[in-house]
């Protein structure tokens, strides 16, 4: 007798789970609305296992993820939709249709040639679909810096881009004079308009310097987290109250930290050696 595959076992796993008479009542009483939150989470789970380069974390969060497909496919075949098979077949039909170079006669000669031939493609498929914007399809549920990167990137398709990064240098400047401006009048919905339209152009600046906005903002909040830990530590060691601290006290707790990370940045850097 062939040895069930795992991907068969989840499947009934989830079916167990779902089952009217006899299934989990918490997994009974999911709908689509209510696992979006578990499936972004786990999405997010992945990116943070890989940038901590933790293999066997990896492992379980792309399990976790993998769940959350399952999760969704099941919930869709109660209601007659479709299934997990649907959903395989689905994506293995669109990645042969979008690689013909690799299941077909077509020639590629460049990763940067493969990229314009899979948006070529994609824009087929968007035409196809009745959609008239380039905009169509990019997901509302997207975080506001990856969406902004995506309509940006979607834009310059047609050509309504800054030609380098200068220029969009020049429109932050633009932005920030405008913020002073609207600091000095105190409007919220105006203030607000004004720092979304100031976040859109550093992503802006991100994508023309070919740097994802996304990953260089998780760089930054781990080095904020990474220095203000060392500034909580090295307050407890000195018998400090942070609560008790004024800014400048603090202010002086975080260039201690600041310097020592750099320093031991400078230890660790390979030497150049002869």
């Amino acid at each position: 007798m062939a040895e069930t595959r795992p991907i068969d076992r989840l499947l009934e796993v989830m079916r167990r789970l779902r089952d009217p008479e006899g299934g989990c009542p918490w997994d009974l009483e999911q709908t689509f609305e209510t696992i979006v939150p578990y499936t972004l989470e786990e999405a997010y789970e992945v990116a943070d296992a890989i940038a901590r380069g933790d293999r066997e974390a990896l492992r379980e969060e792309l399990g976790d993820l993998l769940l959350q497909v399952v999760y969704h496919a099941r919930m869709a075949a109660e209601r007659g939709w479709f299934d997990f098979d649907d959903v395989a077949r689905s994506v293995t039909d669109k990645m042969i249709r979008r690689h013909p170079h690799v299941f077909g006669d077509a020639r590629v000669d460049s990763a940067e040639a493969q990229v314009r031939a899979w948006e070529e493609h994609k824009a087929r498929e968007r035409a196809a679909a009745g959609r008239e914007s380039v905009l169509d399809g990019l997901p509302l549920a997207l975080p506001a810096l990856v969406r902004a990167l995506k309509l940006q990137q979607r834009a310059a398709r047609v050509g309504f881009d800054w030609p380098d990064a200068r220029e969009v240098l020049d429109k932050i400047e633009e932005e920030i004079r405008e913020l002073r401006a609207e600091l000095a009048r105190g409007e919220r919905d105006r203030l607000e308009d004004e720092i979304g339209d100031l976040l859109f152009s550093v992503a802006n600046l991100a994508r023309k310097l070919d740097l994802d906005p996304e990953s260089a903002l998780r760089r930054a909040n781990a080095k904020f987290e990474r220095r203000f830990r060392t500034l909580e530590r090295r307050a407890r060691d000195r018998g400090l109250d942070l609560h008790a601290l004024d800014l400048p006290a603090l202010e002086r707790l975080w260039q201690e930290a600041k310097a020592a990370e750099e320093a031991r940045a400078r230890t660790d850097a390979p030497s150049s050696g002869r």
